[in-house]
């Protein structure tokens, strides 16, 4: 180790290496810069830093580090709201934001992209040889030629998923992905009117190439998936009750419930950007109101296996990747934006380097959740899985609004198969509430509750 150059070194706090911070101007105005994507490719490390909007501030753009630690601003950067990253494999080019970088790192930009916030590039359905998707916050969509940099708007998706923004609330589109014969988007729009129930802004949509279809009308982040293994496509999302999880598994979508970490992720601008990234060979990292979880990327009959969480985090993690043995995870520390907080300074954003195994040693999962919060239910009609493993202290609690005794049946899926069996059945009278301690060390894969009759009821679950 003598040998190398001192570079090697460079000087670090518990993995975060204060030389790499990312920094906006001062302005006026003053925004963030937050690191939006994240990408090995060349022999570098590259990623992308963003303003909240354009116009909003300065001194973002594209940056490449290099093993030595060194880390350079690209002469090609310009400012812009990006998160989006993506390998087109038959051009052999990564695309992040709106650069496209060939396998020598020469960099081009599409001009036609600049000015619009991108956060999701998707593989092309008909032309994947040349063309990509790409989808903008504010919900148009795109296609790009990879070799010419053409574009051409396709979809306000907006139109396509019916949805309309009253007055204080906006489209905010997050992910996207391409994965059995169809396009799957995530617009993660969530304010007090949606918390409340007076408006359902979010959506999780799907595009066959012919006609959209929504698929749910709530706040979703992230959609993930892989192209072999059965292309099995990943979703997530919330909404006031739980963290949801959808998974499409050989052409049928099933909903999953997890816990909340943390409410600090509730509204649409807290939540950028949790991600599902691949972080080990064939093994997945799943980030979703503020827990990290392992996740297979594969479905054994018909199933989503090995959703386990590994711990809570408050950090704002835009993008992570695995780079040169390490796990980097993306940054957007507090910054002053418009001066909303006048005891912020100077836009700012760092990385942290450690190894995918550092993460249990963070906070130990903990969270609550439900699968009703004074949801009207029909009897017989069992609620969608909860998360049930890896969590200790485990407590359930009923309510409802009959006017009479309420029977509801837990059951409790161990094996993760699909398998249900009768855990217990709980009696709720009129006016009445009822909680369950689960035993010590008690544990099942997933849990669901059913009621014995038409009601309104909450069902919730707290870890500990």
């Amino acid at each position: 180790m003598s040998d190398l150059p001192s570079t090697v070194h460079p000087f670090a706090i518990n993995g975060v290496i204060p030389s790499l911070a990312v920094k906006a101007d001062l302005g006026p105005p003053r925004s963030e810069t937050g690191i939006g994507a994240l990408m090995p490719w060349a022999d570098r490390l590259w990623m992308v830093t963003y303003p909240s909007n354009r116009g909003s501030g300065s001194g973002t753009g594209l940056f490449e580090i290099r093993d030595d630690f060194s880390m350079t601003k690209r002469p090609e950067s310009v400012v812009g709201t990006y998160a989006n990253r993506l390998i087109h494999s038959p051009s052999n080019q990564l695309l992040i934001g709106p650069h496209v970088i060939d396998a020598a790192g020469n960099v081009r930009t599409a001009e036609a992209l600049v000015p619009h916030r991108l956060t999701a590039t998707m593989e092309h359905l008909e032309h994947p040889e040349s063309m990509v998707y790409v989808l903008s916050m504010e919900g148009p969509m795109w296609e790009l030629d990879v070799a010419t940099l053409a574009v051409r708007e396709l979809f306000d998706v907006n139109r396509e998923l019916g949805v309309e923004y009253p007055p204080g609330t906006q489209p905010h589109y997050k992910g996207g992905h391409t994965g059995q014969g169809r396009v799957v988007v995530a617009n993660n729009t969530f304010f007090l009117s949606d918390w409340t129930g007076r408006t359902a802004l979010g959506r999780l949509g799907e595009w066959d190439g012919r006609e959209w279809r929504v698929l749910d009308r709530t706040a979703f982040n992230e959609v993930a998936g892989r192209r072999n293994m059965g292309q099995v496509i990943f979703a997530t999302g919330w909404d006031r009750t739980s963290a949801i999880l959808y998974a499409l598994v050989e052409g049928q979508w099933q909903r999953y419930r997890l816990p909340k970490a943390s409410h600090t992720w509730e509204q649409c601008w807290q939540t950028e950007w949790p991600r599902i990234r691949e972080v080990e060979t064939e093994r997945y990292l799943m980030d979703a109101s503020g827990m990290f979880y392992e996740l297979s990327p594969v479905a054994f009959g018909g199933r989503v296996w090995g959703v386990k969480p590994i711990c809570q985090h408050l950090r704002i993690i835009p993008d992570y990747c695995s780079w040169n043995g390490l796990l980097v995870l993306a940054g957007n520390q507090t910054t002053p934006n418009a001066d909303c907080n006048l005891v912020v300074g100077q836009p700012q954003a760092g990385l942290w380097f450690g190894k995918t195994d550092d993460l249990w040693s963070w906070g130990r999962p903990a969270g609550w959740g439900g699968v009703w919060w004074d949801t009207p239910v029909t009897a017989g009609e069992p609620s969608d899985p909860f998360l049930m493993t890896g969590f200790e202290g485990k407590c359930l609690h009923l309510t409802h609004d009959a006017d009479q005794t309420v029977r509801f049946v837990v059951e409790v899926d161990f094996l993760g198969d699909g398998s249900w069996r009768r855990y217990d059945r709980f009696d709720v009278k009129a006016g009445r509430y009822r909680h369950h301690e689960f035993p010590g060390g008690f544990s099942a894969h997933w849990v669901r509750v059913t009621p014995r009759a038409d009601c309104t009821a909450t069902a919730f679950f707290t870890y500990t």
